[in-house]
C-alpha cells in the first residue's frame, strides 16, 4: 500500500490550503493562485455589483429577474472559478442554493482585470465560460477605465461593445438601465497612460 503522504495532493485539497491572502481556481486541471484584488479592483467591482443590485437583483428602478453575487465559487464539471461578479436569471436559480459553491453556471460573469489577473481571465477563464454557456462576460479595467462586452454565440465570444472613460452605456444584458462608467472609477486615482 503506498504512502499517504506520498500520494500527489488533489488540487481541490491544494486550492483549500491557500493563504488566505491568495484567490485560488482551478481550470484545466490546474491550480492558479492570485492574489487577493488590489483596491482599485475591489472598489470597481463594488460600485458595480452595487449599481446593478437595486435594479436587476432587488427589481428597484428596474426589471428584477436576476440573482448577482459577489465572488461565487463556480464548480464547474471540474474547473472551480471565482469570478468577480456573477449573475444568474431568476427562471434558471430561483433562489440562492444552500451550498458553498455553485454547479449551474451564471448568466452573466463580470470579471475586474488587474495586472496579475488581467491573463488569466482573459486565456484560460473566458473559454471555460464559454464552454460552460454562460451567455454573457464582461471585463472590467479600472487602471485604463474600460468596459469590454462579449456575447455568446455558440461557442465563441463576440464584442458587443467596448466603452471607456466616463461614457455612459446600455449593456446587455443589463441594458434596461444607464450605467455610468464615471461612477465605477470616481473614487479611485488618477487614470493609467
Amino acid at each position: 500500500m503506498a504512502n499517504a503522504a506520498a500520494r500527489p495532493r488533489m488540487p481541490y485539497d491544494a486550492l483549500c490550503e491557500l493563504p488566505p491572502n491568495k484567490v485560488g481556481e482551478i481550470i484545466d486541471g490546474e491550480l492558479y493562485a492570485s492574489p487577493r484584488p488590489a483596491a482599485p479592483h475591489t472598489r470597481v467591482a463594488s460600485q458595480l455589483g452595487g449599481e446593478l443590485s437595486g435594479p436587476f437583483d432587488r427589481g428597484r428602478g428596474g426589471p428584477g429577474g436576476w440573482i448577482i453575487l459577489d465572488e461565487p465559487e463556480l464548480q464547474l464539471h471540474g474547473q472551480v472559478l471565482v469570478p468577480d461578479l456573477a449573475g444568474w436569471r431568476r427562471t434558471r436559480m430561483p433562489f440562492v442554493p444552500d451550498a458553498a459553491a455553485f454547479e449551474l453556471a451564471p448568466d452573466w460573469v463580470c470579471e475586474v482585470l488587474s495586472p496579475s489577473t488581467s491573463t488569466l481571465d482573459r486565456t484560460r477563464k473566458l473559454p471555460v465560460y464559454a464552454r460552460e454557456g454562460v451567455e454573457y462576460a464582461w471585463l472590467l479595467e479600472p487602471l485604463q477605465r474600460t468596459l469590454e462586452v462579449f456575447k455568446l454565440q455558440g461557442r465563441q465570444w463576440v464584442t458587443v461593445g467596448t466603452w471607456d472613460g466616463d461614457a455612459k452605456v446600455r449593456a446587455e444584458p443589463f441594458d434596461a438601465i444607464e450605467l455610468a462608467l464615471a461612477d465605477l472609477w470616481a473614487d479611485i486615482g488618477p487614470r493609467e497612460v
